[in-house]
């Protein structure tokens, strides 16, 4: 299958029973702003242009919202419990996005996406949900050309403060990509 649109994704999305059954398990909390972004979906993305019929595995399901007028991790860890509790096969990670500022030492997010706009690559600035028809919702904040081209560049939020473009080049040198999704061409400007 040829990715070439956000239509592209969210069909490779809604024909993959296993995240659909995530998105579901998440669904089922009702957090306000909810999506679940990052490598849940990039790394469906990548296996898929790169040909690979198993599942690169993920060191977590990464489930945000923005729920401002409650800022206790305990909350999270609960939301956590409560998703483990629905399939604990899954390394769910559930983080409110209105108290992440706080440890990343930033000024406030305004929102889920705003947040996502925010993450280190704009290929991983992804996320997805389900309206309430049970239609997946895709927000990519930078668009999804990087993403579908193989393409890791920091996000125009890493590029404006040195500090973070710091970080970002030694995130790429941890994460390690390129040694399982061969065809990426990794950019740091």
């Amino acid at each position: 299958m040829g990715i070439h649109n956000e239509i592209d994704i969210i069909c490779l999305i809604e024909q993959d029973y296993w995240m659909m059954n995530i998105l579901h398990n998440a669904q089922s909390l009702e957090l306000p702003d909810w999506w679940i972004c990052a490598g849940f979906v990039r790394s469906k993305i990548w296996d898929e242009l790169h040909g690979f019929t198993n599942r690169t595995p993920l060191l977590d399901i990464d489930v945000i919202y923005f729920e401002p007028h409650n800022l206790k991790e305990e909350t999270e860890k609960e939301y956590e419990d409560h998703l483990r509790a629905l399939d604990p096969t899954i390394p769910w990670s559930v983080k409110n996005e209105a108290r992440m500022h706080i440890r990343n030492n930033v000024p406030p997010y305004e929102s889920s996406t705003d947040a996502i706009s925010k993450f280190p690559e704009s290929a991983t600035a992804l996320g997805v949900k389900l309206d309430s028809n049970n239609q997946i919702i895709l927000t990519a904040p930078h668009g999804i050309h990087d993403v579908i081209h193989l393409e890791v560049r920091p996000t125009p939020y890493i590029l404006d403060n040195q500090l973070l473009t710091t970080l970002y080049e030694e995130r790429i040198l941890k994460k390690n990509w390129k040694s399982t999704w061969t065809k990426l061409e990794i950019y740091y400007s």
